[in-house]
């Protein structure tokens, strides 16, 4: 067996792999001989096939797999022992592949294309300057989370008579044109909705100042465009609400105002724990470190964005470009077309570019990922799902127990530890830069991604 490299140029290559015959027969003479062993054929006893026959049979299709298989061993073997650094797969070569003979040949070439991983020097200094936004905390910030908090554990009150967003809770059945109950019509015992929802302002006039036991005649259409919020208030299969006659009257069993939690112990003990918090400064130093935690988080967020951008443009990184289009549309084969592989090009290109990136400075400077760097990662991710439910006060055992679990799921696994030393390259290339620092307020900051 010959293996030969020919460089297209500093891109692309083409390997070729010379077979003979010495370097497969061996091995197609043994799975034969174990088929001797295990086929079944009329006329013959277990194990007493001709090998001729066998031959006859399978050996084409044996042929076939044991060459293809010497051919990966070979490649694989060749990209290691050569430190050969490649993009995607090989592929079979369009070009330079001949027509195989099965049948007859009895020497074989194959020949694949190669996207070489591109050469490239981390050229960057002080002289490279890299924007970090830092968010103003001010008291727009503040009210909105103490708002947030407040409405989360604030309660609806009974009230007797309905403004612009109480709750109404009741009867609804269908009615005709003359505002007559339809026999066998929808009915809902017991449903309800906001005020606050209703989108149209004449059948909202007819709500508001209402009373309990105030009967109301509406177009339920008009006053919910949203199939699925009628669907919701009448029990219904969203499906069926296109065909749905639109006249509805709604009987006001419950009106209820919603209130938010007052800033008390009994709220700071619901959100917090039990004395975890005990006056309203605490509570305000509390969600001031929230804010300036989740802006953190959000900053170096914008800040990674940014640096990704910078090196990947700075570097000028060239990639075997047709190579990678070729190669995926060979992997996506039947999913998606040429022009969609175009189309969506370029953000491949970037991923890929910074994917080399964050690959030199990882294995040029050793950088490594702990098992507690990893489970530490873990459990941030742990708490901010919890937060998103409104679950704060997590303990660290209870945290750390959810971060282990979430670590023996291979794919999370991999995702962490990817996120962990991207983490790493980040920093690594905030030292090797100058940060511009910027201070902005919140709608500036937001204001920035929308350039993008």
């Amino acid at each position: 067996m010959d293996i030969t490299e020919e460089k297209v140029d500093n891109l692309n290559a083409i390997l070729k792999i010379q077979i003979g015959k010495e370097d497969y027969e061996s091995r197609v003479g043994d799975v034969l001989k174990d088929y001797k062993k295990k086929v079944r054929l009329d006329g013959f006893r277990p194990g007493m096939v001709p090998v001729g026959l066998i031959k006859k049979m399978y050996g084409k299709a044996v042929l076939i797999e044991e060459i293809n298989k010497i051919v990966s061993e070979s490649i694989s073997k060749y990209l290691i022992d050569k430190d050969l650094k490649i993009l995607g797969e090989p592929l079979p070569s369009d070009k330079e592949q001949k027509t195989i003979d099965w049948d007859n040949q009895t020497d074989f070439e194959f020949a694949f294309d190669l996207g070489l991983a591109p050469e490239f020097d981390m050229n960057l200094s002080k002289k490279d300057k890299i924007p970090f936004y830092e968010i103003k905390i001010d008291q727009k910030l503040r009210d909105r989370d103490i708002e947030n908090y407040t409405r989360r554990y604030g309660t609806f009150t009974p009230v007797e008579m309905a403004g612009e967003k109480e709750m109404l809770k009741g009867s609804i059945r269908q009615i005709d044109a003359e505002g007559n109950i339809t026999e066998n019509g929808i009915y809902a015992e017991d449903t309800s909705f906001s005020i606050e929802i209703i989108k149209d302002k004449k059948i909202k006039d007819k709500f508001v100042g209402a009373r309990i036991k105030d009967v109301i005649n509406f177009d339920i259409k008009k006053a919910f465009p949203n199939d699925q919020e009628i669907a919701s208030i009448l029990y219904i299969n969203k499906d069926d609400v296109p065909a749905l006659s639109s006249d509805f009257q709604f009987t006001i069993n419950e009106i209820s105002r919603f209130e938010n939690a007052e800033l008390n112990q009994e709220f700071f003990d619901k959100a917090f724990g039990k004395d975890k918090v005990k006056t309203v400064e605490e509570f305000e130093i509390l969600v001031e470190n929230e804010i300036k935690n989740n802006l953190t988080r959000e900053e170096e967020f914008k800040f990674s964005l940014d640096v990704k951008e910078k090196t990947i443009n700075k570097l000028e990184i060239e990639l075997p470009v047709e190579f990678l289009k070729k190669w995926l549309f060979r992997i996506n084969e039947g999913k998606v077309a040429k022009e969609d592989i175009d189309k969506d090009f370029e953000k491949v290109e970037k991923d890929l570019k910074w994917q080399l990136i964050k690959d030199k400075i990882i294995k040029e400077n050793e950088i490594k990922v702990t098992e507690d760097e990893a489970l530490d990662y873990a459990k941030k991710v742990t708490l901010m799902q919890f937060q998103q439910y409104g679950m704060t006060n997590i303990p660290d055992e209870q945290l750390e127990n959810y971060a282990r679990e979430l670590l023996k799921k291979e794919e999370e696994n991999k995702r962490i530890y990817e996120k962990k030393y991207e983490e790493k390259v980040i920093e690594f290339i905030k030292e090797l830069v100058k940060i511009d620092l910027k201070e902005v307020t919140n709608d500036e900051f937001n204001k920035l991604f929308d350039k993008k």
